[in-house]
């Protein structure tokens, strides 16, 4: 399991947006379980991704939980930077 949080200049609501793009079913093809304007989990294929976005002032924090799913989490935070 890897929990793991970076900033984005990205508000909540687009880098959850991104997320599902990326780990949904448009882009890993996981299955969208739960999803709020600052929060998404995903699950597929032995695992799941959990993204919480929280804006504060010009900059959003974003913590992230995988299992399983460890290198495309590392990946989606290198397009959110």
């Amino acid at each position: 399991m890897l929990k793991i949080g970076t900033k984005t200049r990205l508000n909540a609501e687009e880098a959850i947006r991104r997320a599902v793009e990326f780990f949904g079913p448009a882009g890993y093809g996981l299955k969208l379980v739960e999803a709020t304007p600052t929060s998404a989990c995903f699950e597929g294929v032995g695992g799941r991704v959990e993204v919480v976005a929280c804006t504060e002032g010009k900059e959003t924090s974003i913590d992230l939980i995988s299992e399983e799913w460890d290198y495309q989490v590392k990946e989606f935070i290198k397009r959110i930077r």
